[in-house]
């Protein structure tokens, strides 16, 4: 049967979104990595490559050749025209906002933090962030005409209900709208909005630490301890939008009550000013969590025994994700990351000690590539992926 016109345009148009959601994901492919990602015929995909290069959509670009190992010619790659649209990535956190303005072509234009007090309320950070994006497209003469999607990360739960420790009904969705309403009045392009945590994992699932592995479980250890949980490809949020908030696992039931309404939560016990305290307690003054860190990494012994207990709690915590998860790899970001292996091991030691030791498991346990940019990477690729429903691609090794 001969299909009508319109149905035929209307597979057309579908084989093209395709195509260009994974150029949104996956930056810059050549032909041959576009057929087999897409699954296209040779005939169809460069057809379409054809008129969206005519059309200015997509750009082809040369091979470069330095550096270049193997026989033949490298290939060329297409990637979307930078100069056919802007994302803008913010991370909200706590105390420091971080910004960073992209192409649709993954290229970086500007990128900024600020401090922000926390005790600022929902209006004064949609303000602060604001003011943070404008100051850098005036620096960098970037024009925003061209802006297709915001991406926003907040720290705690941004969607759902939760209970503070007095018992009382709260909303921690209601300061998330009222943010990003804000910046979507501001700038007229939808916002996508999630957890800045969990928006770090899906930074490193697509551009960095665990980008070559299908599952991954990404923790965020700075001043609260969040994570994020990447399954088959894909971004966990959860029924409620709560998933990776590893640091509100209860490691101590009748410990000391956290604002999640638990008690002896994780991040209660290990988070930087918690061990500063710990320290304290043993008679050394550690200045902040900077000092902390370097005093780890310089094998002090008191402060290496709170750092090594509180990356084996954690390890702890981590053992029963990875026997439900089965992860490739767990990949640790945040300030005490930056002690390396004086929380790497410990964490490694514990999982390995009690997610199932007599199953052979290859579980790379990892620095995160990103560090404090993370959450707003991870937001640039959350408005990426605006308009997708596949999983998330992992990054072509060549």
């Amino acid at each position: 049967m001969i299909e009508r016109p319109d149905a035929m345009q209307r597979v057309r148009l579908a084989h093209t979104e395709v195509l260009l959601a994974q150029l949104r994901s996956a930056g810059p492919l050549s032909r041959a990595e576009l057929i087999r990602l897409t699954g296209l015929s040779r005939t169809t995909l460069f057809d379409i490559i054809g008129d969206l290069i005519a059309r200015g959509v997509v750009v082809e670009r040369e091979p470069a050749l330095s550096g270049h190992r193997g026989r033949g010619r490298p290939s060329t790659t297409v990637s979307l025209n930078p100069s056919a649209g802007r994302i803008v990535g913010i991370d909200l956190g706590r105390t420091t906002i971080t910004v960073i303005v992209a192409t649709l072509g993954h290229d970086i234009l500007a990128r900024g933090s600020r401090a922000i007090p926390l005790t600022a309320g929902p209006a004064r950070r949609a303000n602060a962030a604001i003011k943070l994006i404008d100051d850098l497209v005036q620096e960098h003469d970037i024009d925003l005409r061209a802006l297709e999607a915001i991406g926003l990360g907040l720290p705690g739960l941004v969607a759902g209900r939760s209970r503070s420790a007095g018992g009382s009904g709260s909303s921690p969705s209601v300061a998330a709208k009222q943010i990003s309403t804000r910046i979507q009045d501001r700038y007229g392009v939808a916002v996508v909005t999630d957890n800045n945590s969990r928006l770090a994992a899906l930074a490193e699932g697509t551009w960095g630490a665990t980008r070559d592995v299908r599952d991954a479980i990404y923790v965020r250890w700075s001043d609260g301890v969040g994570g994020g949980l990447i399954v088959d490809g894909r971004l966990a949020r959860g029924a409620h939008g709560a998933a990776g908030e590893i640091g509100h696992v209860s490691v101590e039931p009748d410990g000391d009550p956290c604002p999640c309404g638990g008690r002896g939560c994780l991040e209660l016990l290990i988070r930087p000013s918690a061990l500063i305290e710990q320290c304290a307690r043993r008679g050394v003054t550690v200045a902040d969590p900077a000092d902390l860190v370097a005093r780890a990494l310089a094998g002090e012994p008191i402060v290496s025994d709170v750092v090594r207990h509180a990356a084996t709690l954690l390890g702890r915590v981590l053992s029963g994700m990875v026997v439900q998860l089965d992860p490739g790899k767990v990949a640790i970001g945040g300030t005490l990351a930056h002690a390396g292996e004086a929380v790497l091991e410990p964490v490694r030691t514990a999982i390995g000690q009690l997610a199932i030791p007599g199953h052979t498991r290859r579980l790379g346990v990892v620095t995160a590539q990103f560090g404090d940019e993370g959450g707003a990477l991870g937001a640039v690729a959350a408005a990426l992926r605006l308009n997708m429903s596949e999983p998330l691609p992992a990054l072509p090794t060549a």
